[in-house]
C-alpha cells in the first residue's frame, strides 16, 4: 500500500494552513500529526510557502502528505515537487497543472463545481476532486453528482466546513474535507488549533463508525 492509500484509508483530512509563517510552520505540523492529521495543504499565497512545504515533508514526509494549495501553473507544480511537496490542490480544473502533475506523480486534486467540470477532471487522471466552494454544493447536490459519477471517485467537500456541517455533506458522498479558517489560522495559537483540529478528527471518525 502507497502512502496516499494508507493516508485516504486512515484520515483524508486535509488541513489547509494559508498565510502560515515559514517559521511555525513545524509547531503546527507536530500539533497537526498528534491530533491525527495526514494530509497538510499550504496555500501558494502564503508567505514563503515552498520554505514551509520543504521544512514540514523534512520532518513529516515519511507519513504525511504534504503539498500546495492554491496552484495556478505548471511552474508552480515543478516549483512545489521540487520542494518536497506531494500533492497539487488548485482551486480550477487547469488541464496544464492537472497534466504536470501526473507527470511528476503526485496526486492532483482539481476545484469543481459542475458535472461537465468533474468527469473533465477525472478524463486527466485528477486523484480528488474538490468540490469548491462548498457553500454553493449543498449536499443534495453533492448526492446527485455522486449518483453519475463512478464509484471510485473521491470526492473532498471545501469551503465553509466546520464540525457541525460535516455529517450533512458526508451522508450525501463527499470522502473528504478541506478544513480552512476553520482549522487554522496565522492568529490561533497552538491550543487554540490542538483543540480545532481534536474537534474535526473526532467528527470525521464518528462519521465513519
Amino acid at each position: 500500500m502507497s502512502l496516499w492509500q494508507e493516508v485516504l484509508a486512515e484520515n483524508p483530512l486535509i488541513a489547509i494552513l494559508r498565510g502560515l509563517d515559514p517559521g511555525r510552520a513545524i509547531d503546527v505540523a507536530d500539533v497537526l500529526v498528534d491530533c491525527g492529521f495526514r494530509i497538510i495543504e499550504v496555500p501558494l499565497n502564503s508567505p514563503e510557502p515552498l520554505r514551509s512545504i520543504e521544512t514540514i515533508a523534512g520532518k513529516h514526509g515519511d507519513r504525511v502528505i504534504v503539498g500546495a494549495g492554491t496552484v495556478l501553473s505548471a511552474g508552480d507544480v515543478s516549483d512545489v515537487v521540487g520542494a518536497g511537496g506531494s500533492i497539487i490542490v488548485a482551486p480550477d480544473m487547469n488541464p496544464e497543472v492537472g497534466g504536470r502533475a501526473l507527470s511528476l506523480e503526485v496526486p492532483w486534486c482539481p476545484g469543481v463545481l459542475t458535472p461537465t467540470e468533474a468527469f473533465g477532471a477525472l478524463r486527466l487522471g485528477a486523484s480528488v476532486l474538490k468540490l469548491f466552494p462548498a457553500e454553493l454544493v449543498s449536499p443534495q447536490a453533492i448526492a446527485a453528482l455522486r449518483a453519475v459519477l463512478p464509484q471510485d471517485a473521491l470526492l473532498a467537500a471545501v469551503g465553509g466546513i466546520t464540525p457541525e456541517t460535516m455529517r450533512p455533506y458526508h451522508a450525501a458522498g463527499a470522502d473528504s474535507f478541506g478544513l480552512g479558517s476553520a482549522l487554522f489560522k496565522p492568529t490561533y495559537e497552538l491550543d487554540e488549533l490542538r483543540q480545532r483540529a481534536a474537534a474535526f478528527v473526532k467528527t470525521y471518525a464518528e462519521l465513519k463508525r
